[in-house]
Order: structure tokens, then C-alpha cells, then sequence
């Protein structure tokens, strides 16, 4: 199943083109706020499956929003595929990635315009993001699937220029800019992927591939990852968690490359779907 947001409205997706608004086909059953979906989501489903199909109306994918406005947190682990900490001069971890916090206020949707801030180093890093469904700490990594409402496509665009100026870096400073996480188009129940632990991301830039990886390459898999982070955290039902990027990105390349004004940057995840943005 698809969880999305349409105009602000929660909506669920029969297909990619497809679905009900939630509020309006369940009778007021659910909330009309895509925020209230996350902590409702194996409701939703079963109420789903017996669904009015001839209440649902026609979908179009860019025309969306991001599927979770207003996260309550958004944790970012870094250097979590091997190649990627190379190319960026960095020893792999072998105890948990480095994490960083993005803020909610850089969430964008899955299809639009990205304005790019002054200093011209923005660079692309394709990733899974797990959207939390049930209130996680001290959660075992078997159990950590059965806590998520679904998986979705993300970008964790960030301004190397600022992330490493300073007496410290300034991840998060750097990486929450407007629009620098774009998420969607739609989040994925866990159910309808065939292999959470092995799916295929990538991005391109005007057409050529940048990126190209499998989250089977993860360092810390999605689950351990997040069993790790809830030995510490609370997370709670919609909080983003980005699950690390695969080689590629422009500051790893020689010389570094960046997005420029004029470019588009396709993103996708196998099994759940693509972005596109424009950089202006």
C-alpha cells in the first residue's frame, strides 16, 4: 500500500494513479492530516483492502506533496556504505555511523523546484528513508520492521561549503536549507516490498547517472541501524530516519562536482518509485 498527501489531505493509493481520500472515503473514520497516518497505518490497511474502489479518483504522482510534511525529527546516518566513506576520505565505521539531524523545515515533495543557496558546492545523495510507525526505543533489530509504516525515495542535498567551514562541521546547517529533503512521492507499506534489505538506488543529473547502489551494500542495515539509534532515541510515529547514500556524489569526484541552476536531478528506489527536481 501507498501512503500519500494530496493538497495537504491524507490520501491511500489503490496503484501510482489511483486512490481514496482518506477522510472523505472512510467516513470521517481517519484523519484528513497525512501527519495522523503514521501511528493508524495497519488500520488504514485493513480498511483499505475492503475499500469502495468506486470511490477512489484519478492521481498524479507530481502533482503530490511530501507524504510527511512536518516530521517531528529527521535523523540522518552518514558514511553507511563503504565506497561512500572512501570517496570521501573517510575510514569505514565499524561501530555506528556518524548521525546528524536534518530539520523538518527543508522537507519538500517528490517532484518540483529546488532553489540552490549561494556558494555553488550543493551536492546529491540518494537514499532510503524509513518512516517510523510505532514508537521505537530499545527495539530489537528483528523487530524493527514491524515498527516502520514504510519506507520512501529521499534526497539528502547538502552545501559542502558550509558543512565543512568552521572550527566544527555544520551537518545539519548545511543539509536543511529549503528543499534539501526531499521525500516521496509516496511512502511504501513495508508489506509490498519483496526485500526491504536489498533494494536498488540511484540518482542522475541532466540524464547521466551519478549514483548507483543497493542498500544490500549498507554497512549497518536498515534494521540494525535503527535498533542502534533506539538504544538512545525515542522515535515516534512519522519521524524520518535517512539511511545512508552509496558512492557518487559530486564532492567524491574529480574534480568535485555540484548541481547548477538550470539542472534536473532524477532519484529512485526500486520497488517504490522517482523524484525529479529542478535546480534553480
Amino acid at each position: 500500500m501507498r501512503f500519500a498527501n494530496s493538497a495537504g489531505r491524507a490520501f491511500v493509493l489503490r496503484d501510482e494513479i489511483s486512490g481514496w481520500d482518506l477522510a472523505a472515503a472512510s467516513e470521517g473514520r481517519f484523519s484528513a492530516d497525512p501527519m495522523q497516518m503514521w501511528s493508524r497505518h495497519e488500520e488504514i490497511r485493513a480498511w483499505a483492502r475492503d475499500a469502495d474502489a468506486e470511490a477512489a479518483v484519478p492521481v498524479r504522482p507530481e502533482d503530490l506533496d511530501a507524504p510527511v510534511p512536518t516530521p517531528g525529527a529527521i535523523v540522518a546516518i552518514g558514511l553507511n556504505y563503504a565506497e561512500h566513506a572512501a570517496e570521501t576520505g573517510f575510514e569505514p565505521p565499524t561501530e555506528l555511523p556518524p548521525v546528524f539531524a536534518k530539520f523538518p523545515s527543508a522537507i519538500t515533495g517528490a517532484h518540483g523546484t529546488v532553489t540552490l543557496p549561494e556558494g555553488g558546492s550543493t551536492d546529491w545523495e540518494v537514499e532510503v528513508v524509513a518512516v517510523v510507525g510505532a514508537e521505537m526505543h530499545q527495539v530489537p533489530e528483528e523487530r524493527v520492521f514491524a515498527h516502520l509504516a514504510g519506507l520512501t525515495i529521499g534526497q539528502d542535498l547538502s552545501e559542502r561549503t558550509r558543512q565543512f567551514s568552521g572550527p566544527a562541521p555544520q551537518f545539519g546547517l548545511a543539509k536543511s536549507y529549503p528543499g534539501f529533503a526531499p521525500i516521496g512521492p509516496w511512502v511504501v507499506s513495508m508489506d509490498e516490498l519483496a526485500d526491504p534489505n536489498d533494494l536498488e538506488l540511484g540518482c542522475s543529473v541532466d540524464g547521466t547517472v551519478v549514483q548507483s547502489g543497493t542498500t544490500a551494500r549498507l554497512l549497518f542495515s536498515i534494521p540494525r541501524s535503527l535498533s542502534e539509534l533506539s538504544k538512545v532515541l525515542t522515535l515516534r510515529p512519522g519521524d524520518l530516519v535517512f539511511t545512508g547514500t552509496p558512492d557518487g556524489v559530486g564532492m567524491g569526484m574529480n574534480p568535485p562536482t555540484y548541481l547548477q541552476p538550470g539542472q534536473t536531478l532524477e532519484t529512485w528506489v526500486g520497488g517504490i518509485g522517482r523524484m525529479t527536481h529542478v535546480m534553480a
